[in-house]
C-alpha cells in the first residue's frame, strides 16, 4: 500500500483485510493459537517470550509513525488526540507490560512472532496513513457524541484490561511458572476480563475515530480475542474441577 492510493482503493484494501480477519476468527475457533499457555514446539523454532512480545508490539508503533512522523502530528487537533490515545496504549504494551510479566524461560514460536509483526504492520500502516492522508475531522469533533462515547469506552476498556492483566501477574509468585485460578473483581463474572477490556477499548477507538481502519482493527481484535477467551474457558474447566459454573467466557451473565 502506498500514500497515492485513492480513497476508494484504500477502503477496498481495508475491506479485504477485514474479510481475512473474519476467516482467521473461524480458524481460531477450531484451533488455539500456539502462544502463552498453548505454546507448542511443533510450530518450529522458538524465541524468548519477552523478546518476541516487545518486537511484535513495537512493530505497530514503527509502522504507524512511518506514515505519520511524530513531528508532523498536530497534537491538539482531533486526529492528534486520537494519535495520542493510540500511542498511550502501545507504549504501555511495548515497554511496560513485557517487563512486568513473570514468564522467565518461556518461549513462543518464531512463526507466531512474525505473523504478529505482519498483523501489526498492516494495522499500524492503515491507521497511520488514515491520520496522515485521509482523515478529515471538524474542529469540534472532540465534543461530538461518537468521540465522547468512544473515549469513555476506550479508557474503561483500558482500565479493565490493565487491572485484569496485573491481577493475573500477581497470582504468580517470584520464580513460579504455573497457573492458578483467578478470583475476585471481574474474574468472578468472566474468565477473561483482560480480553474483554481490550475488545471494549478498540471498539471505543473505532467509534471515537469513526474510521474504517479503526473498525478493521476492532474486527481483527475480536477475531483474535474472542476465540482466545473461549479457549481459556475450556482450559480452566479442564484443569480446575472447582471452576465456577456461573463464570461466563467474555460477557457477564450472557456468554
Amino acid at each position: 500500500m502506498n500514500q497515492y492510493l485513492s480513497l476508494q482503493q484504500y477502503y477496498l484494501f481495508i475491506g479485504g483485510w477485514s474479510a481475512i480477519g473474519i476467516i482467521a476468527a473461524l480458524y481460531l475457533l477450531r484451533r488455539e493459537a500456539p502462544y502463552g499457555r498453548y505454546t507448542s514446539e511443533k510450530w518450529g523454532p522458538m524465541v524468548s517470550n519477552k523478546v518476541g512480545w516487545i518486537l511484535m508490539e513495537t512493530t505497530v508503533l514503527v509502522s504507524f509513525f512511518v506514515w505519520q512522523p511524530p513531528a508532523t502530528v498536530k497534537w491538539t487537533s482531533p486526529a492528534g488526540v486520537m494519535t495520542g490515545m493510540f500511542l498511550l496504549h502501545y507504549l504501555h504494551r511495548s515497554f511496560v507490560y513485557p517487563f512486568m510479566i513473570r514468564t522467565r524461560g518461556k518461549k513462543m514460536p518464531l512463526v507466531i512472532m512474525l505473523s504478529a509483526m505482519l498483523f501489526n504492520t498492516v494495522n499500524g500502516s492503515l491507521l497511520g496513513s488514515w491520520f496522515a492522508h485521509y482523515a478529515q475531522y471538524p474542529d469540534d469533533w472532540c465534543s461530538s457524541f461518537p468521540f465522547i462515547a468512544g473515549t469513555l469506552c476506550f479508557f474503561a476498556g483500558m482500565l479493565i484490561n490493565w487491572s485484569a492483566d496485573y491481577h493475573l501477574i500477581g497470582l504468580r509468585g517470584k520464580g513460579e511458572t504455573g497457573y492458578k485460578l483467578p478470583r475476585g473483581r471481574l474474574f468472578e463474572y468472566v474468565t477473561s476480563p483482560n480480553l474483554m477490556g481490550e475488545i471494549l477499548e478498540w471498539g471505543g477507538y473505532a467509534l471515537l475515530t469513526w474510521s474504517a481502519p479503526a473498525l478493521a482493527f476492532f474486527i481483527w481484535t475480536c477475531a483474535n480475542l474472542v476465540p482466545r477467551a473461549a479457549a481459556n474457558q475450556r482450559w480452566y474447566q479442564q484443569r480446575f474441577p472447582d471452576y465456577p459454573a456461573k463464570r461466563r467466557i467474555l460477557i457477564p451473565f450472557l456468554w
